[in-house]
C-alpha cells in the first residue's frame, strides 16, 4: 500500500494581520489530515504572528493531522521567502497559498491528493481561480482560465493556472528556486520550469476540474501592474523567444479590443 500523499502549504506572511485569518482558517477546515503549514514570516511587527500562534494551538488542539511551523525572521523579499518555504517543505507536493488566500472549500487538499494516485506522480495539480476583494465577496471566475492539457508550452499565451491552484511535486520544485533577478514576476518563470522538468521526467499534469483557491485581487503583482507586465514580457522573452512573444503580444492586444464589454 502507497503511503498517504503529503501535502505542504507554504504561506509567505509581512505585516498581514488585515488578511492573514481567513488564510490560515482555511487550511484549518480542510479535512484531508496529512498537511503541513509552513507560515514563513518576514520578521512582522503587528499582529501577524500572534494570529499565527493562535492558529498553531487552534490546530494542535483539533489533533486534525496538521503541522503547523511558524518561522519570522528578516528576509530579502517574497520570492527569497518563498524559497525559504521551498526547502523547508518535507512534503509530497506544495503550494504557495498568500495571505489574504483561502483554499475554496474545506475538501480542496483531499482532491488534490486524490489527483496524485497514479502510476506515476503528476509533476503539477492544477486547477481554477476564483477572484474575491477585500471582504472575501466573489467578484467572477480568473480572466485567464486553466486548459483542459497544461504543458510548459501553455504559458505563451498568458499563466492560465493563478500560482495559488498550481501544486508542484516537491522533488521537482525544490530544484527550481525562485529566481530573485525578478521582482514581480518569478512565479511565473518558477513555473514553466517546474513543468519543463515534469516534462523531462515524462510526467503527467493533473488537472483537478475543480476551483482550488479564492485570490484576492488585491496582490503585489496588481499593486505594481506595470512593472509586472515589463517582468513577465522578459520571462516570456527568455521561454519562448523573442519574435514569438512579441507576435503573441499583439494577439493579446487585439484580442483584447474586440472582446465584448
Amino acid at each position: 500500500m502507497k503511503n498517504k500523499i503529503k501535502i505542504s502549504v507554504v504561506t509567505v506572511t509581512f505585516r498581514a494581520e488585515a488578511v492573514v485569518k481567513r488564510t490560515l482558517d482555511s487550511v484549518l477546515a480542510q479535512t484531508y489530515d496529512n498537511v503541513e503549514h509552513l507560515i514563513i514570516d518576514g520578521a512582522s511587527n503587528d499582529q501577524t504572528l500572534t494570529l499565527a500562534f493562535d492558529y498553531k494551538m487552534r490546530s494542535d488542539v483539533a489533533a486534525n493531522g496538521h503541522e503547523v511551523v511558524i518561522t519570522s525572521e528578516p528576509d530579502h523579499g517574497l520570492y527569497d521567502a518563498m524559497n525559504k518555504g521551498l526547502h523547508k517543505a518535507t512534503g509530497d507536493y506544495l503550494v504557495f497559498l498568500n495571505a489574504g488566500d483561502k483554499l475554496h472549500s474545506n475538501d480542496t487538499l483531499a482532491i488534490v491528493a486524490k489527483m496524485a494516485e497514479q502510476k506515476v506522480l503528476p509533476a503539477v495539480i492544477y486547477g481554477d481561480t476564483d477572484v474575491v476583494d477585500n471582504d472575501g465577496k466573489l467578484l467572477g471566475k480568473r480572466h485567464l482560465r486553466p486548459p483542459e492539457e497544461l504543458s510548459w508550452r501553455s504559458f505563451r499565451q498568458g499563466m492560465l493556472v493563478c500560482h495559488q491552484a498550481f501544486y508542484a511535486l516537491t522533488s521537482i520544485a525544490r530544484e527550481q528556486e525562485y529566481d530573485l533577478k525578478y521582482r514581480y514576476s518569478a512565479d511565473v518563470d518558477w513555473c514553466i520550469r517546474v513543468m519543463k522538468q515534469g516534462e523531462t521526467e515524462q510526467r503527467p499534469m493533473a488537472n483537478t476540474h475543480q476551483v482550488l483557491v479564492d485570490y484576492l485581487k488585491e496582490g503585489q503583482t496588481t499593486l505594481h501592474h506595470r512593472d509586472s507586465l515589463k517582468e513577465r514580457f522578459r520571462v516570456m522573452c527568455h521561454h519562448y523567444g523573442t519574435i514569438s512573444t512579441i507576435l503573441m503580444h499583439v494577439w493579446f492586444a487585439i484580442r483584447n479590443a474586440i472582446r465584448p464589454s
